[in-house]
C-alpha cells in the first residue's frame, strides 16, 4: 500500500489546461501508451469509500491495471498493492479481491485502506468462452464468509492435450480474448464458499457445467448464479439462473426459458432478482441481436416482470437503490451509452404511487414509464455503483478516456445537459497529456436510406477551418457486431488521423444498437448488405456536407464485423483508395465452422448453415445464402489495395479468415500485405501492436492517397 502522489490524477485544484490551442500538438500515435481510464467503480455500503480500478497502457505488452482506494470525506487516496476487483465487505471495514501476497495468489481480504492482506483461497481460471458473466466473488450478509469461483478439472480425459491431442467437445477452443492457445482446457468454473477467519474453503457446485454470475441473498442463505444446464451446452447457448444453499449446496433453478438471463442480484431485502434478459428463443454466444432489457422476478422464480418493456433501447445490467424502488442501468442511445433509472413495479405489476405510474396497472401491461436520464451528456458511462443516492461512475467524454465522476442525489437525475455540471470528477488522468493535445470536435450527422433514418458521426479535422474544397482525405472506420455502436466518445485513432488533416466517419448502420429493436433486425438474412448500403450513403451524405472532403481519397477500415464490411465493400466499389479489415471475415461459410461459436450466423439467418430457410420463396439452404455474402467470392473485382491485420490466435474470427483472401487477392493482382499479431486473438491488445497497426495503417494510407 503507498500513498497516492499527483501522477494518478486525482483531481485536487484548477482545470484543464490553458494553454492556447496554436501551442498544443496533434494527438499522435505513441500517445496511446500515455493513456489511462478508469474501469472497475465500487462504493463501499456505507458510500464513505470508494475502490476503483485504473488501466495503463505503459507496457509493451497487454494493459496492466492497478486499484485505487479513496476515503470520499477526505480525498485520500491508497493504492491497493497487487489487487484486482475489490469488493466491500458488508460493514465497510474490509475489502477481498483477487491478488497476491507472500502466502501465494489469489482471493485475498485486507482492511478498507488495504493493509493487512491475507490470502483466504487459491483460485483456479479458465479459458472457456463465458459471454457476459458477471461477479466472481460475493460476500456473506454477516462478512464472515466469501463464495467465489475457482476452476477445477472437467470430466475430459488426459488424451484431450495428449499426443496426438483426442477431440471430442464440440466446443474445443477457447474464448477470443485469450490469444495464447488454439485449445480449451476443458476446466470447469464452480461455487465455492471460504471462512474468512478460519480460511476454509468448501466446493458448492460442480459436475460437467459451468457456473458464474454469482450473488449472495441478504437474508444469508441463498447464493445466484447463472448457469447454461442444456444437454448439449457446447452446442445451445442458454443461460439460466439457479440458487445453490451457501450451508448444504442443494441447487435449486429459478429460469428455466428457451432465452437467456444474465447477471441477476438481489433486492436489498432479498424478496426479489432483477436481472437483465431476452425472449428470443435462440440466442448467440459470440453477438446477440436482440437488445437486452431489465427484469425482476421474485426470490422463487416466479412473477416475471419486464421492467425495462417501455425503454426500446439496449439496457445493461441492473443494479438496486438502497430502498428496493429503483432500478440503475446503463442504456444504449444514438451512440450514446447513458445511465438511466426505473421505478420497480410489484410483484402484481404495479408502480406504487409516487413513482411515474397509476398504481392500478397490472403486469404484463406496464405502464409506459420513460426512464430518468442519471447521466445523459455525450459520451460513455462505463462501470457505476449507487449507494445511498450516491453514484460513482466512469465516464468518457468527447475529450477523454474513462474518468472517475460522483454524483450525490442520484435519484434527481441530471436531466438536461445544463445540470450536468452536478457532477463532481475524482479523476483527472489524462490532464496532462491531453491537455497539451488538440482534440478534434465529432458531429453527428443524419440521411434517410430506404426508409430508414440512419446517424453518423464525423471526427473533423484539425485543418477543417482553413481547409480548401476537395483536400480532405476521409476514413471510413466501421464498428463491429454488427450490434454494436459508435458515437461521439474519445477515439484514439480518429483523433489521431484529425491530426494529420484526416476526417473520419463513424456509421451506426441498420443493425446497430441504439437504434430500437426493429432497427437492429433490420439486417436479418442480410450479412453485408443493408449495412454496406447504410455505409456508403453515409461517405455521400459526409461528402455533400462538408465541401473540404475530398472524394478521390477515401479509405475504409474496421475490426470484427466492421472488418467483414471492409473486405465486401471492396469487392463492389473502387472508389475506396486503400482499406485495412482487421479481424474480418471473408468467407462466412468457413467462419461458421471454424470459429470457437457455431450460433451467430443460425441467429443472424433463422437456421444453422445445412438448413434451409424458414419462410425463404426459394427455401435455399442458408450455406448457399452464406457463399452468395462472402466477400471472398466476388475476389476477382477487387480493385482497392488492402492491408490485413489479424491476430494470431483468433478464435472468434480465425486467422485463416485474412489468410485466403490474401491468397485470392494475390492471385487477382490486387496489392496486399498481412499482419499477423502473435500473441494476440480477437483484436489486438499489446500496446505496442496497437501502435503498430496504426502507423503502419497511416502509411499505407499515405501510401495509396498520393
Amino acid at each position: 500500500m503507498r500513498r497516492i502522489l499527483c501522477a494518478l490524477g486525482v483531481v485536487v485544484a484548477g482545470a484543464w489546461g490553458a494553454t492556447g490551442a496554436q501551442s498544443k500538438l496533434p494527438v499522435q500515435t505513441a500517445d496511446y501508451t500515455r493513456l489511462q481510464s478508469v474501469g472497475d467503480v465500487q462504493l463501499s455500503p456505507s458510500g464513505g469509500d470508494l475502490a476503483y480500478s485504473v488501466t495503463t497502457n505503459t507496457q509493451p505488452g497487454r494493459p496492466t491495471s492497478s486499484t485505487w482506494l479513496r476515503d470520499m470525506s477526505t480525498g485520500d487516496t491508497v493504492q491497493l498493492e497487487n489487487g484486482s476487483e475489490p469488493r466491500w465487505s458488508p460493514d465497510g471495514k474490509r475489502i477481498a479481491y483477487f491478488g497476491r501476497t507472500e502466502e501465494g495468489n489469489g482471493l485475498v481480504v485486507a482492511d478498507r485502506r488495504g493493509a493487512a492482506p491475507r490470502l483466504i483461497a487459491s483460485i483456479g481460471s479458465t479459458n472457456h468462452p463465458l459471454p457476459s458473466s458477471g461477479e466472481r466473488v460475493a460476500w456473506s450478509p454477516d462478512g464472515r464468509s466469501l463464495a467465489f469461483l475457482s476452476a477445477t478439472d472437467g470430466p475430459e480425459t488426459d488424451d484431450a492435450n495428449g499426443d496426438p491431442m483426442v477431440i471430442t467437445r464440440y466446443l474445443f477452443k477457447p474464448t477470443a480474448a485469450e490469444g495464447l492457445t488454439r485449445f480449451n482446457d476443458n476446466k470447469r468454473l464452480h461455487v465455492f464458499v471460504a471462512d474468512v477467519a478460519t480460511r476454509a474453503a468448501r466446493q458448492l457446485t460442480d459436475g460437467p457445467h459451468y457456473e458464474h454470475s454469482i450473488n449472495w441473498s441478504p437474508k444469508g442463505n441463498q447464493i445466484l448464479f447463472v448457469s447454461n444446464r442444456e444437454a448439449n451446452a457446447d452446442k445451445v447457448f442458454n443461460y439460466d439462473i439457479f440458487t445453490v444453499n451457501a450451508q448444504d449446496g442443494v441447487v435449486t433453478r429459478l429460469t428455466s426459458t428457451k432465452s437467456a438471463e444474465y447477471e441477476p442480484v438481489w433486492s436489498p431485502d432479498g424478496s426479489r432478482i432483477a436481472f437483465s434478459g431476452t425472449t428470443r428463443e435462440l440466442t448467440s454466444s459470440e453477438t446477440t441481436k436482440e437488445d437486452t432489457h431489465v427484469w425482476v422476478m421474485r426470490a422463487d422464480g416466479s412473477a416475471r416482470i419486464e421492467v425495462g418493456q417501455s425503454v426500446d433501447n439496449r439496457q445493461g445490467a441492473p443494479q438496486w437503490s438502497a430502498d428496493g424502488r429503483q432500478l440503475y442501468f446503463t442504456l444504449q442511445e444514438r451512440g450514446n451509452v447513458r445511465l438511466a433509472s426505473l421505478p420497480v413495479p410489484d410483484a402484481g405489476g404495479r408502480i406504487p404511487p409516487g413513482r411515474g405510474a397509476s398504481p392500478t396497472t397490472p403486469s404484463p401491461a406496464l405502464p409506459s414509464t420513460a426512464p430518468t436520464l442519471i447521466v445523459n451528456q455525450p459520451g460513455s458511462v462505463g462501470a457505476f455503483s449507487v449507494v445511498k443516492g450516491r453514484l460513482a461512475y466512469a465516464f468518457t467524454s468527447p475529450e477523454s478516456p474513462a474518468e472517475l465522476f460522483v454524483l450525490d442525489d442520484a435519484a434527481r437525475g441530471e436531466g438536461t445537459a445544463s445540470a450536468t455540471t452536478r457532477a463532481t470528477p475524482l479523476t483527472t488522468l489524462n490532464q496532462t497529456l491531453l491537455g497539451g493535445r488538440q482534440i478534434a470536435p465529432v458531429e453527428a450527422i443524419s440521411f434517410t436510406n430506404e426508409g430508414f433514418t440512419v446517424e453518423a458521426f464525423l471526427t473533423r479535422p484539425l485543418t477543417a477551418a482553413t481547409a480548401k474544397p476537395g483536400t480532405v482525405p476521409l476514413i471510413v472506420m466501421i464498428h463491429g457486431g454488427p450490434h454494436g455502436q459508435q458515437g461521439p466518445a474519445f477515439n484514439h485513432k480518429a483523433q489521431v488521423y484529425a491530426g494529420l488533416g484526416w476526417a473520419s466517419l463513424m456509421v451506426n448502420y441498420r443493425g446497430s444498437t441504439g437504434y430500437g429493436q426493429k432497427f437492429a433486425d433490420a439486417i436479418f438474412r442480410d450479412q453485408n448488405g443493408a449495412e454496406a448500403r447504410d455505409v456508403l450513403k453515409g461517405v455521400d451524405a459526409a461528402l455533400a456536407k462538408y465541401p473540404w472532403l475530398d472524394g478521390n481519397r477515401l479509405g475504409v477500415e474496421g475490426g470484427s464485423y466492421g472488418g467483414q464490411l471492409a473486405n465486401w465493400l471492396v469487392t463492389q466499389t473502387p472508389r475506396f483508395k486503400a482499406a485495412v479489415p482487421s479481424a474480418g471475415i471473408s468467407n462466412l461459410v468457413t467462419q461458421n465452422y471454424l470459429a470457437y461459436y457455431h450460433d451467430y450466423l443460425a441467429v443472424e439467418y433463422g437456421a444453422f448453415p445445412h438448413e434451409r430457410a424458414r419462410g425463404d420463396a426459394d427455401e435455399r439452404l442458408i450455406i448457399d445464402m452464406l457463399w452468395e455474402r462472402s466477400p471472398i467470392r466476388y475476389a476477382n473485382k477487387v480493385k482497392t489495395p488492402v492491408l490485413f491485420v489479424h491476430g494470431e490466435n483468433d478464435n472468434d474470427v480465425p486467422i485463416e479468415e485474412a489468410e485466403q483472401f490474401y491468397i485470392a487477392l494475390h492471385d487477382v493482382g490486387v496489392e496486399t500485405i498481412m499482419l499477423r499479431y502473435p500473441r494476440e486473438g480477437h483484436g489486438l491488445r499489446e500496446s505496442r501492436h496497437i501502435v503498430d497497426a496504426l502507423e503502419r495503417s497511416i502509411a499505407w494510407y499515405r501510401r495509396h492517397f498520393r
